[in-house]
């Protein structure tokens, strides 16, 4: 071929195919071609989503162009784990193991197709690739090292056929791929705010002992979302919803926390919506990364309606896309792609949030629309600086923390009556406490409460300062104040899930125990992929209750997500004795020394704020009888 009249031009490339196809043709030719057919296609529609064009698949081999390389790799790790879940309902020997070599590349273009040594070195990278794995090129590697949240191992550099030069390649290693990791992270986000809930209240009035066993309360394993098997919900009697967090389509995975914050702003509007049942972001945001049905997302979440959309910001300018579906049907019900300047983000946010309203038949007053749509600033760089801060928040490192500190004063420089502003603020001052780095945890306690009763003196009116004032007046033991506040935390977001669960540990506290049971059904219904402590709470709930086979079973649901949570073993322990279960409640007292060898029932018997006595000194003397001294 000469290169006369052919265009050049440089293209990331993505070259596939099927390690042993040969093996699986031989033992059974038509499951193969079918299994063949359906992986091409889910792998097309993959490309397509991640912006690329799939120039030809012939046999088990697949070629497709990218104009980006970072859509090249996205899309990559995708696929793999799009295979990788679809593999898990064939039988061993006839799951199909592909192997994807990803080039950045000069290429001669001749009509659809493509040639040259770009599209060589992609095919060569796929050759050096493990079934189920990605390698990636030298090219690849120095264009998205710092762009993509994946681990990598270098293989060397690698003769290829017709090319003068070796060429370096890599070993994706993250796989499954940055997109499961970032729903682990996005499993994590909620379970972090209330954790700082609780150990900031409980400083203020209980000491040592009692942040330590809270420690142990809220500090849990990696969350196992297969835990839980998944079953269709029933359908709430109003208007329910599910927002899903919003794909980046920026390009530049740094980008996340603006397509997050996005999300994250119209399910805190939707969610104060007296009308409206709306699925907590905890939940929502378990299906980021993931390429699921919305009819799934429906009968997971129980919800007859699914927001869905993308976000993609340059400079000044965003594209938003949003799309309404009715998750029993199908059908879209209202859908939109907005271009516009990123000073209109917040008239925007408002607009799609009102669309939503009106398209699924609910109604405002206008005194809620006015609380629906209050964003506590009109200051876009705060704003971005608050979710900046939020995104480094959740990482709960050292180093991400005093970043996030520094946002937050970015963003009250900004706008010194920013709410959120204070509230990220006061959640760095507890995350120094939790991760050690404070010296003075009790200095730093203070901080965070000042920071929190900055919000409430600037929106009298906030939700999540109101809750979490709620606690802190429980811990103390100032019962009535802390029952006023939870209720207000509800009465101002209703379809909080946040807010019925400090609604239902303060009827806890007070020994309202149905009621507790009540609270927090509601804010497990809420959030149903939330975090285990809300499991451990209605746990407590009804043992307090004295239903103990039904306060058995919320602890165990506990402890499938949060196998190590000190206080779960204590409540079955408890249960089991009282069941006459006596066997199991000394193993479990036996898993209590272990988790905690200083354990001893007085220093515990400190550390809960529960009015009922009675209750408390029958749970002391369960525990006593389990064998714990």
């Amino acid at each position: 071929m000469t290169e006369q009249g052919y265009r050049r031009r440089l293209s990331a490339l993505l070259s596939a195919d099927v390690e042993g196809y040969s093996l699986l043709m031989r033992d059974d030719e038509e499951a193969t071609i079918r299994t063949l057919t359906t992986y091409r296609a889910a792998i097309t529609n993959l490309v397509q989503q991640y912006r690329g064009r799939v120039v030809d698949s012939p046999g088990d081999n697949l070629l497709a162009e990218f104009t980006s390389v970072v859509d090249a790799v996205n899309g990559a790790v995708e696929i793999q784990r799009e295979i990788a879940e679809r593999n898990l309902e064939l039988p061993e020997n006839r799951r199909m193991k592909w192997r994807i070599g990803v080039n950045l590349g000069d290429v001669i273009e001749d009509g659809e197709r493509i040639y040259g040594d770009g599209v060589n070195i992609a095919a060569r990278m796929e050759s050096l690739a493990e079934g189920g794995g990605i390698c990636l090129s030298g090219t690849v590697y120095a264009a998205i090292e710092d762009k993509v949240g994946l681990e990598y191992e270098y293989l060397g550099e690698q003769a290829v056929k017709n090319t003068a030069k070796p060429i370096r390649a890599y070993r994706v290693l993250s796989y499954p791929g940055a997109a499961a990791h970032r729903v682990v992270r996005a499993k994590k986000a909620e379970g972090k705010k209330w954790r700082t809930m609780a150990l900031i209240a409980a400083a203020v009035v209980i000491g040592a002992g009692a942040v330590a066993v809270l420690q142990y309360s809220f500090r849990s394993s990696p969350t196992k979302p297969a835990a839980m098997k998944a079953k269709a919900l029933p359908l709430p009697d109003k208007p329910s919803i599910a927002v899903l967090p919003f794909v980046n389509m920026s390009g530049d995975p740094k980008q996340d926390f603006f397509s997050d914050g996005f999300a994250d702003e119209i399910i805190y509007a939707l969610s104060r919506v007296p009308g409206l049942f709306v699925i907590a972001r905890h939940s929502s945001f378990t299906y980021k990364g993931k390429n699921v049905k919305v009819r799934q997302v429906g009968r997971e979440l129980g919800v007859r309606y699914v927001l869905e959309g993308s976000v993609r910001r340059a400079g000044d300018k965003v594209r938003i896309t949003a799309q309404l579906i009715d998750a029993q049907t199908g059908h879209h019900l209202w859908a939109a792609s907005y271009d516009r300047k990123l000073k209109d983000i917040f008239a925007l946010q408002d607009e799609i949030t009102l669309k939503i309203i009106s398209a699924i038949g609910a109604k405002l007053t206008r005194g809620e629309r006015a609380r629906m749509l209050a964003k506590g600033t009109a200051n876009v760089e705060a704003c971005l600086a608050v979710m900046k801060g939020f995104e480094y928040w959740h990482r709960s490192t050292v180093e991400a923390n005093i970043q996030a500190r520094e946002q937050a004063r970015r963003a009250i420089a900004l706008d010194p009556k920013y709410p959120a502003a204070y509230c990220l603020l006061g959640q760095t001052h507890f995350m120094d406490v939790w991760l050690g780095s404070s010296k003075s945890p009790r200095k730093s306690y203070q901080k965070a409460l000042e920071s929190y009763q900055k919000v409430l003196a600037i929106d009298k009116y906030h939700p999540m300062a109101h809750g979490l004032v709620a606690f802190a007046y429980g811990l103390q033991r100032r019962y009535q104040k802390a029952l006023v506040q939870a209720e207000r935390a509800v009465a101002l977001n209703p379809g909080s899930a946040a807010s019925y669960l400090s609604k239902g540990i303060i009827l806890l506290y007070v020994g309202r125990y149905e009621e507790a049971i009540q609270a927090t059904r509601k804010a497990i219904r809420l959030n149903p992929k939330g975090p285990g402590y809300y499991f451990l709470f209605l746990g407590s709930a009804y043992r307090g209750a004295g239903q103990y086979d039904k306060a058995i079973a919320a602890y165990n649901q506990a402890h499938a997500l949060i196998p190590q949570n000190l206080p779960v073993h204590t409540g079955l322990a408890a249960c089991y004795w009282r069941t006459g279960r006596k066997k199991k409640a000394r193993a479990v007292a036996a898993e209590i020394l272990t988790l905690n060898p200083r354990f001893t029932v007085e220093w515990y018997s400190k550390t809960l704020p529960w009015k009922d006595q009675a209750a408390v000194k029958r749970h002391i003397n369960a525990l006593r009888q389990a064998g714990l001294k």
